[in-house]
């Protein structure tokens, strides 16, 4: 069964609107909706790399020392409440390029996965965060991160999606106001720290 918590941090991070987050809002400002859908399905294909990498070094976590299970626990929460320390910092600084010369699905495609492919963030998360919501007791910890996995690429082409459709629909809001936008990353800050403290207190 999914860890609830584990579905509330993803969905906060996948939230956050780094660099794939930001192409995908601006296709969908540019371009229409469909290329914006072209764009999170690039972002999505572009965490690939970033599972498999953690996968194969997902023995190897579970059984390192209770040392370094410990010291790996509080990587993820620092490396969250940077996290939240950014979004806090640049709440109301989202922004948006009018201006985009892709008009090919592919050739989205091809650059979201880039995006996401060279995105820091993703690889932090995957190897010092995602595994330790893994089962110590599970029979299969390989099939339960890569369980674990699809719900988090789910979660980023459903969150994406709807941003890239939104931002077409109400490109105007958007471009002329920020106030909405600082208040969501501002809530997002708040939330990401507090499952930071809670990671970094847990027993896990």
């Amino acid at each position: 069964m999914i860890n609830p918590e584990f579905l509330l941090t993803s969905l906060a991070v996948v939230l956050i609107p780094g660099t794939g987050a930001v192409y995908t809002i601006t296709t969908g400002l540019t371009l229409k909706w469909r290329a914006s859908v072209a764009a999170a399905i690039g972002c999505t294909l572009g965490i690939v790399p970033h599972i498999l990498a953690s996968i194969l070094g997902l023995s190897a976590l579970l059984n390192m020392s209770a040392q370094v299970f410990s010291a790996l626990k509080i990587a993820g929460a620092i490396y969250l409440l940077y996290l939240a320390w950014n979004m806090w910092r640049e709440a109301g600084k989202l922004e948006i390029n009018k201006r985009s010369t892709e008009t090919s699905a592919i050739q989205i495609v091809i650059k979201a996965i880039a995006i996401n492919l060279l995105n820091p963030k993703l690889t932090i998360f995957f190897f010092a965060f995602l595994p330790l919501f893994v089962s110590k007791n599970s029979s299969s910890p390989t099939l339960e991160m890569m369980m674990l996995s699809a719900v988090f690429m789910c979660m980023t082409f459903i969150v994406f999606a709807l941003y890239g459709i939104l931002a077409s629909g109400i490109s105007t809001y958007l471009i002329n106001s920020s106030r909405a936008v600082k208040r969501i990353q501002q809530a997002f800050a708040v939330i990401l720290a507090a499952f930071a403290v809670n990671l970094a207190l847990s027993e896990k």
